[in-house]
Parts: C-alpha cells; sequence; structure tokens
C-alpha cells in the first residue's frame, strides 16, 4: 500500500496547529534508525551552502512559525522538516524532494521530536490550547 504524499499547501489549509501535526506525525520508535551509519550523508547535506540558503527562504517563508501556524513562535533554532521523509538514496542523488518548498515546513525541536515519535505527548499543553480575547482574565 502506497503512503500519501503530504504537502504544504495541503498542510497550511488545517485551521489548528494539533491537526497539522496529526497530518504530519509519522509514528516511529525511539532509537529506529534512519540514516545509521550513513549519517554523516545529511550533516553534509545540512552543512552545505544550499541546504543553509534554503532553510533561511523556508524560515521566512513560515515567519519563523511552529508547523507554519500563526501564533506559534519558535524560541530557539527552527528546524526545516521533510514533510515526506527523505532517505539515503535521495541525499546522494541530491533528489528534487531535499530542496522543494512543498516538501518542508519549520518546527521546534520538540515538535520535530514529537512528528517522529508519533508522541502528542512530547507537545507542551500550550501548544495545544486555542487561545482567544480575555481568556485569561477570568472577570471580563
Amino acid at each position: 500500500m502506497k503512503s500519501s504524499i503530504k504537502t504544504y499547501s495541503q498542510l497550511i489549509q488545517i485551521p489548528t496547529f494539533i491537526e497539522r501535526y496529526r497530518y504530519l506525525k509519522l509514528g516511529g520508535k525511539a532509537g529506529e534508525i534512519t540514516f545509521g551509519n550513513e549519517r554523516y550523508l545529511n550533516q553534509i547535506l545540512y552543512k552545505s551552502p544550499e541546504w543553509k540558503s534554503f532553510r533561511r527562504q523556508i524560515i521566512i517563508r513560515d515567519n519563523g512559525y511552529d508547523l507554519a501556524c500563526d501564533g506559534y513562535s519558535i524560541v530557539g533554532v527552527p528546524i526545516v522538516h521533510h514533510l515526506n521523509p527523505i532517505t539515503i538514496e535521495d541525499v546522494v542523488n541530491r533528489s528534487d524532494a531535499i530542496f522543494d518548498p512543498e516538501n518542508v515546513v519549520c518546527v521546534c525541536r520538540r515538535t520535530h521530536n514529537a512528528i517522529h515519535y508519533g508522541d502528542e505527548e512530547l507537545l507542551t499543553i500550550d501548544d495545544i490550547i486555542e487561545r482567544s480575547p480575555n481568556d485569561t482574565i477570568p472577570w471580563r
């Protein structure tokens, strides 16, 4: 069974942070090998000038918001997450999927881990609560 390809255009149509997270979660297992002994390959990629330029463009596009969700500012270093996981072959062959703006979104480290491990509990409650005007002032 072939999995469906996720896209940035579809992601940003999803209205809430938690629904965007659920759209992207992978349900992996802690310690599951992705690049294994070939991890140096993705590290070479992520240190390349080409990636750094692409990354900067994506952070600007997403306004530095977690899951490109308005109001969810990323504190710390943003991660540019591939919506559809890349493989060793993608890196070796410099697949179009690596630098496709439709295949990436900004996330914080906590959200990135939650996506990969499929664990909603890694998200903080503040990420899930939808805020409204005066909701912290009970007498209004």
